[in-house]
């Protein structure tokens, strides 16, 4: 198996997340390496690289990062919403 370069991971990650609209925990996952891995791909690799793209990766990260805190909050009345049913 070819192992990719580190600047080809970093536009991989970069179209993955556009595309999916995904988090970095959720590309993290699909690509099988760290969250912090992932960040520093799309956040500092990935300007020097490519800075356009770097600038559309930045708009999604600053989406799912103002949503946060709404995903947070729901994942907490799922885990919990068995007790009221019962």
């Amino acid at each position: 198996m070819k192992q990719i370069s580190i600047e080809e991971r970093a536009i991989s990650l970069a179209h993955y997340i556009i595309d999916s609209k995904d988090t970095v925990r959720g590309a993290a996952k699909k690509f099988g390496i760290s969250k912090s891995t992932v960040h520093k791909d799309v956040s500092e690799r990935l300007k020097k690289i490519n800075p356009s793209l770097a600038k559309e990766v930045r708009i999604i990260l600053d989406e799912n990062k103002a949503e946060r805190h709404i995903r947070g909050g729901m994942a907490t009345k799922m885990k919990y919403s068995h007790l009221k049913n019962n």
